[in-house]
């Protein structure tokens, strides 16, 4: 898996975890849906700013949601 699969594989795990639709995490993140979509599919190449803002939606920060094995092989 390279770092934009990860991610997006992350997100999409919080996301579920917490309940939240594609469409409810773009609302509460100001990300388009579209968007989102493509990242949890590792098909987009995240500015710091939108995974800012993507961590702070689901209610985490930069080190719980970095923490984590993946991000570390």
């Amino acid at each position: 898996m390279n770092i934009k699969e990860k991610f997006g594989f992350k997100v999409k795990e919080l996301r579920e975890q917490k309940g939240y639709s594609i469409e409810y995490l773009a609302n509460i993140s100001n990300v388009d849906r579209n968007y989102i979509s493509d990242i949890e599919k590792g098909q987009r190449n995240v500015s710091i700013e939108i995974i800012e803002k993507i961590i702070t939606a689901l209610n985490t920060d930069f080190g719980a949601f970095f923490n984590d094995n993946n991000f570390k092989k």
